[in-house]
């Protein structure tokens, strides 16, 4: 696969050899203490590069949770900064689950930091949150085009409290989260241009909770048509099932990449017991999204 290859291309690559799962690293207390590791700097290293080794190769794409990093400072991020570029060597794609979200100059500086050529802080994609404009994405969106790299943005998410803004309906008569769906259909269908097959996916995902229930229809929003990759947190820990994949996502999850955390990182911290619970979720989301 060439370096220029789109993330959209890269994506649906990793994504058939490997199974539709995303496992996040999220190195929080609860699971050091699990691991039987100390919550401080070695704990989080141990943690974090024990992961990196059981998962590279294993998986189509791990999640590094960037906020469990920074709470140890700039130390912490260093920590990010090595597991980024031991899975990059590895070829195992990756996304900073950072939701970052700004305007201006500060929103150039997130998409330097997250999607920059050179930036040891990049991953192969990052989340971000749209919701002081989609427009305010404009920089992180131009730099990923730049690098190949993808973006998922915030779309319907699982917090109770997220329907405030999410299902309100905007000046348009759709509700906020569907006027979002439109605009990553129309960035895709601009950055994959004329000449793009029915099956092509877009390097501009969105982030979609396995377990929103019926809101994606109860809300007008066309899923599939937004060619878009679909990340899927809430699988295991958070309790979505197989059936709710499918309720969800419908005819649109061809698309999806389900994300795991807590129930596969749960198995360590030994690396076959690491590896045997990914394979086994990513079968299970194979079986559920086929």
């Amino acid at each position: 696969m060439s370096e220029k290859a789109s993330f959209g291309t890269r994506l649906r690559v990793a994504v058939q050899k490997h199974g539709p799962l995303c496992v996040g690293i999220d190195p929080h207390r609860g699971l050091l203490h699990a691991w039987g590791l100390d919550d401080d700097l070695p704990g989080l290293e141990r943690f974090a590069m024990t992961a990196v080794e059981a998962l590279a190769g294993n998986v189509a794409v791990v999640k590094p949770q960037s906020a469990f990093f920074e709470r140890h400072g700039s130390r912490g991020i260093a920590v990010l900064e090595r597991v980024l570029g031991d899975l990059h060597t590895t070829g195992t794609l990756t996304i900073v689950d950072a939701k970052r979200g700004d305007i201006g100059s500060t929103m150039q500086a997130y998409a330097d930091a997250y999607c920059g050529a050179d930036s040891p802080l990049a991953g192969d994609a990052v989340t971000v949150s749209p919701y002081l404009g989609f427009a305010s994405l404009s920089p992180v969106l131009d730099q990923a085009h730049l690098t190949g790299r993808g973006v998922f943005v915030l779309g319907l998410t699982s917090n109770p409290s997220g329907a405030q803004v999410q299902h309100a309906v905007g000046s348009s008569g759709r509700a906020v989260a569907a006027e979002i769906v439109d605009a990553v259909t129309d960035e895709n269908a601009a950055r994959l241009g004329p000449g793009a097959g029915s099956g092509d996916l877009g390097s501009v995902g969105l982030v979609v909770g396995a377990t929103v229930g019926d809101a994606v229809v109860r809300l007008g929003i066309e899923l599939a048509a937004s060619r878009a990759p679909l990340l899927a947190p809430g699988i295991g820990a958070q309790g979505a099932t197989a059936e709710d994949l499918r309720r969800v996502f419908g005819v649109a999850r061809a698309n999806v990449l389900a994300s795991s955390s807590r129930e596969v990182l749960s198995a360590g911290p030994g690396l076959k017991a690491l590896r045997q619970a990914a394979h086994r979720k990513a079968e299970e989301c194979r079986a559920a999204l086929s």
